[in-house]
């Protein structure tokens, strides 16, 4: 089976010299949960930017769902981003004047497509949210608004959710069901889950993590615990 994500050789430098991807090779393989931390200034957000089509590679080559990106156009390149990737960020980007169906389902709307409203029915009851479709965003707590981000990225079926700091504005509570969420995702839908984050509790709820530092994956843990990838990140600090 393709895998989501496949990067391979993968540079980006920057002006004066910064490389903030050095030589960077992996592949995410479907219906898992993929974790990548590291300090400030690793390069892990460059690694998101270039694995879901967001920024271009200096070099090296990328593949989304078998689709090697780098030689699309920006349109091509758009289409792509929006038929076989997901995201959700740490603020929820919902529009406040929408229903939160219509929050959901916009993506679809702009790209000319319909919902498909089982997978959609499917979705809403697997978050909770059944009842707070015709709601508005403020009506919702923030939890709430983070499971209906994590749906308005399902609902195309993509081949690759990335979350960037996911839980990063939740509080402890609320953290933990979206992480859940995202866990039960993989485990009963088969989704397929990047995220990034600097947290290493949020961390350890995925299958496997990257640890970045410079640029470069420096390590890869399998169901790691917290405690160890924050001894990890202190090793780091005292390089």
């Amino acid at each position: 089976m393709t895998a989501a994500i496949t990067l391979s050789r993968v540079s980006k430098e920057y002006a004066a010299g910064v490389r903030a991807l050095d030589d960077v090779s992996l592949t995410v393989e479907r219906g898992t949960f993929l974790a990548v931390m590291g300090p400030s200034g690793s390069g892990k957000s460059t690694l998101m930017h270039c694995a879901a089509g967001l920024d271009s590679p200096t070099s090296g080559s990328i593949r989304i769902d078998g689709q090697e990106i780098g030689g699309l156009n920006e349109t091509r390149r758009t289409e792509l981003r929006r038929e076989r990737v997901g995201f959700v960020f740490q603020a929820y980007n919902l529009i406040p004047s929408l229903s939160i169906e219509d929050n959901i389902t916009l993506p679809l709307r702009m790209a000319g497509r319909a919902p498909d409203h089982d997978w959609l029915r499917t979705l809403v009851q697997r978050v909770g949210l059944a009842d707070r479709l015709t709601h508005r965003p403020a009506e919702l707590s923030g939890g709430q608004q983070q499971r209906a981000a994590v749906v308005r990225a399902l609902v195309a079926r993509p081949a690759v959710v990335f979350a960037d700091e996911p839980t990063g504005a939740l509080d402890l509570r609320s953290a933990q069901e979206v992480l859940d969420l995202l866990r039960d995702l993989v485990g009963d839908l088969h989704q397929t889950v990047v995220m990034v984050t600097h947290d290493p509790a949020a961390a350890a709820r995925a299958h496997r993590v990257l640890v970045m530092a410079d640029g470069r994956v420096v390590d890869a843990l399998d169901a790691p615990t917290a405690p160890q990838l924050a001894d990890r990140l202190v090793a780091l600090g005292k390089r």
